[in-house]
């Protein structure tokens, strides 16, 4: 009878335990193992850009989609605008289980994974077409891949970007005109290798501090989508928008292996199911986008150059970028450049 009383005892222990941690934020429950039912499982979402870009209305969507189809089992809380930093700060957070869980990357995490630098590469995806065989074929999978084995990542979708163009104040339409230009670009030696085969001074930098040096004169020009130069305000600071169109890419929608893991399987295919209507989402208000932003820029004093010589841009590029090539690149290079 005392033995009987004391596992009745240690069982009631164990449930009041459970019950008081019902709330928290678990770190793990196993491989997509049972939770307690009243278990809120808190997502955070870090990215680089403001309110008004496509990639923030995705994750207010997705947030109120999980939130709804849980029925308040997931909370998603969302920070914009590089408020826990820039994106290497997010990658580093998700990798070190340091309390970010969803953030939008992809040739910034090369510094991780040597392959994610194939997103980064100018001139090599050309059109919409092929940069959706490359993110839903085989060197999609190999990537993401990769990121789930090397970057603690899972993988609940991609954003597609608009074509990065080259903004300054000066016009620029051949190669010759990048000569001496100081730029900012990401943090990737591929693209610096690309801008230097071109005359320029590429500068790596975070987006968060481009428009102050750009307003201060420290750097020359920037390069990014139409919607990143219409959020960040770069329109205030640079007069001319040159079609140069050098780089067709796109960033993952990464989370964290560990948190997603966490949560019951139940759960885990919510979220999966929220990435893509994520993606769906994103997808269809970039479309509709484009057109309007381009009239955006021009009423705000933009002016668009558009006979840029693109072919000359993207043989100077791709002779710079083929000199510095990692080995690890060559074989999903030579893949898509096959497309």
């Amino acid at each position: 009878m005392k033995k009987l009383l004391a596992i009745l005892l240690s069982c009631i222990m164990v449930a009041s335990l459970a019950a008081c941690g019902g709330s928290s934020n678990p770190t793990s429950t196993g491989t997509g193992e049972a939770a307690p039912a009243d278990t809120v499982y808190e997502i955070s979402i870090s990215h680089i850009v403001n309110e008004d870009n496509t990639w923030h209305k995705a994750s207010v969507y997705f947030k109120e989609y999980l939130e709804e189809k849980s029925g308040g089992r997931v909370k998603v809380t969302i920070y914009p605008n590089s408020q826990l930093g820039p994106e290497i700060d997010a990658i580093n957070s998700i990798m070190s289980d340091g309390g970010v869980d969803i953030t939008f990357t992809g040739e910034s995490l090369q510094s991780v994974v040597p392959e994610m630098g194939i997103l980064g590469v100018p001139y090599l995806m050309r059109t919409s077409e092929q940069l959706q065989a490359v993110a839903n074929g085989p060197v999609g999978d190999q990537l993401k891949q990769l990121m789930y084995e090397q970057a603690n990542m899972v993988v609940l979708g991609y954003f597609e970007r608009g074509p990065r163009n080259v903004t300054a104040n000066k016009e620029i339409r051949t190669p010759d005109d990048m000569s001496g230009l100081i730029i900012r670009v990401p943090a990737s030696p591929i693209t610096v290798a690309a801008m230097e085969a071109l005359g320029a001074k590429p500068t790596p930098m975070a987006l968060a501090e481009v428009f102050t040096s750009l307003q201060q004169n420290t750097i020359d020009a920037q390069e990014n989508p139409l919607a990143m130069i219409a959020t960040s305000n770069f329109y205030e600071v640079q007069k001319y928008l040159c079609r140069t169109e050098h780089l067709l890419s796109y960033v993952y929608i990464a989370m964290s292996k560990t948190k997603f893991e966490s949560m019951p399987e139940d759960l885990q295919q919510l979220v999966l199911e929220a990435g893509a209507a994520m993606q769906k989402y994103e997808h269809e208000l970039f479309l509709q986008g484009e057109d309007e932003l381009e009239a955006f820029l021009k009423e705000k004093g933009m002016t668009f150059i558009e006979d840029v010589d693109k072919e000359a841009f993207a043989a100077k590029a791709t002779e710079g970028i083929e000199k510095v090539l990692p080995d690890a690149l060559k074989p999903l290079y030579d893949e898509i450049k096959a497309m």
